[in-house]
């Protein structure tokens, strides 16, 4: 088979670090090879490079046999080279088609834009990768997996050669991962060759047919992804520490069997309904259920975000009013949302600024904040949390997936609350930081505390909660306790029937 991409003896350095020592990277035509390793394995700088964003130091690139030179992101997007970040680059206040043509608009006699063709190209684009979304719908009232489906037709709108898929999961269901996989094995039937970044070892088996594995910056293997496991992968990324993360742990977290959080016949809206359940003392609840089930409008609900209509939220036994954020946090609540760039950090603040957020009242002397105490609460976050960051006044937007999650995890916990709600908190990260987000939650329901967790990685339900409720269209179909299911199978099965 001919190769449509070679990257050979690829060296790159920051500031005289050496991010990328020596590496290769062989691409197939009409192929998916799947990069994967850890935080600072060198995946994006690859990446980065093969796009024109950054320059390499040393090494050779050539695309269809003929050897290239990009000098911005330009060049290599007329060479046929696409990427699709994990960073959303999306722009809210604009429509789906708006956004897809953008920097590309077609326009009638050069002068006006021609809304109604880019419209119904729009469409048509949409329409052939079973992408079900309006084209005149503003991406500001979109759900977070609808934009990343958006960010995918916005790539496909010219021809593409090589498409580079940065984390394309992280933010979409079950459903949705469906048509995506749906698309990439059109676009490999079409000949594009497509490099797949995914944190998700279980779907690349699925959708990769060779895997290459870096490990600080070199090279560790390349293997058809039939002669890999999920172990193995995650073994070769870690090397000696390479251990099952999403191992099961027995807890005993019964206790006294005292109820923290009663939901009564909660009503969010006109097809969430009489909703009711409980959750105790210590318990990991887990909510599993496809876009639209009404997962992260629950959650919304009880942290004051969306109002619900009727029904009571009883905390520690005492009915609360929960109608704003105040109140959840009042009573005790704190919520890591689905989307931490957009939603739980302010990118552009330092990881102090971020960590302190919500404890400004707290840290006030008179009418300045306490800067000695703001800095020690910062320095025991990240010493708790195991943040990696070179300085408490770090850009946020400069550190990892990973470790920005922590973050919007370690401001919450300062505040010390009784119930944590947990939207997709592992979504985009690596496994090494997924497993210290793992034992996170359990430690702070080892304390008695209780977690609510959305995730849409089965594995990780079925490795961290000890009940798991299964939702469709805002209603209770099945409820599980950890110890009674027999594998993933079934949860999976409860959630497509």
């Amino acid at each position: 088979m001919d190769y449509i991409l070679k990257m050979d003896g690829i060296d790159k350095s920051f500031s005289g670090v050496k991010v990328l020592d020596n590496v290769s990277f062989h691409l197939k035509k009409g192929q998916v090879h799947a990069l994967v390793g850890g935080n600072g394995a060198g995946k994006s700088t690859l990446m980065k490079i093969l796009t024109g964003v950054y320059t390499r130091d040393a090494g050779t690139i050539e695309v269809d046999g003929k050897p290239v030179n990009f000098s911005g992101y330009r060049d290599a997007s007329n060479a046929g080279i696409r990427m699709i970040y994990q960073e959303l680059s999306l722009i809210p206040t604009l429509t789906v088609a708006e956004n897809i043509f953008l920097n590309q608009e077609k326009k009638k006699g050069n002068l006006f834009l021609d809304d109604r063709t880019m419209v119904a190209s729009a469409q048509n684009l949409l329409s052939t990768f079973g992408i079900n979304i309006s084209p005149t719908a503003v991406v500001n009232t979109l759900g977070v997996g609808y934009c990343q489906l958006v960010e995918i037709a916005k790539a496909l709108a010219k021809e593409a050669k090589v498409l580079v898929m940065d984390e394309p999961t992280a933010s979409l269901s079950e459903s949705e991962v469906v048509v995506l996989f749906d698309i990439v094995q059109r676009l490999k039937k079409n000949g594009v060759s497509i490099v797949y970044i995914s944190h998700r070892m279980n779907e690349i088996l699925k959708i990769a047919d060779e895997v290459t594995v870096l490990r600080d910056g070199k090279n560790v293997i390349t293997a058809p992804s039939s002669e890999l496991t999920v172990q193995s992968i995650v073994n070769y990324m870690m090397g000696d520490k390479g251990q099952k993360v999403f191992g099961w742990q027995k807890r005993d977290y019964q206790g006294s069997g005292e109820i923290l959080l009663e939901v009564d016949n909660l009503t969010i809206n006109n097809w969430i309904k009489d909703l009711s359940f409980q959750v105790k003392k210590g318990e990991v609840l887990g909510l599993a259920g496809l876009m639209g089930s009404g997962r992260t409008e629950i959650v919304e609900s009880l942290f004051g975000i969306r109002k619900y209509q009727k029904g009571r939220i009883l905390i520690d036994g005492k009915e609360v009013r929960i109608n704003n954020v105040q109140k959840a946090i009042d009573a005790g609540l704190a919520l890591v949302p689905e989307d931490r760039r957009r939603q739980g950090l302010i990118l552009m603040h330092s990881v102090k600024q971020n960590v302190t957020l919500p404890l400004l009242k707290d840290l006030k002397r008179k009418v300045f904040i306490n800067d000695r105490k703001a800095n020690l609460v910062t320095r025991e976050s990240i010493e708790d949390l195991q943040i990696k960051t070179d300085g408490i006044n770090k850009i946020t937007q400069l550190l990892s997936g990973g470790n920005q999650q922590k973050i919007v995890i370690a401001k919450w916990l300062r505040r010390k609350p009784k119930l944590l709600l947990l939207d997709e908190p592992t979504a985009g990260i690596d496994i090494g930081a997924k497993g210290e987000i793992i034992s996170i939650i359990r430690e702070f329901a080892d304390q008695g505390n209780s977690v609510i967790l959305i995730s849409s990685e089965i594995a990780e339900l079925y490795a961290i909660c000890d009940r798991i409720i299964v939702l469709k269209k805002g209603q209770i179909t099945a409820e599980f306790h950890r110890e009674d299911i027999e594998s993933e199978e079934v949860i999976q099965h409860a959630i497509q029937e």
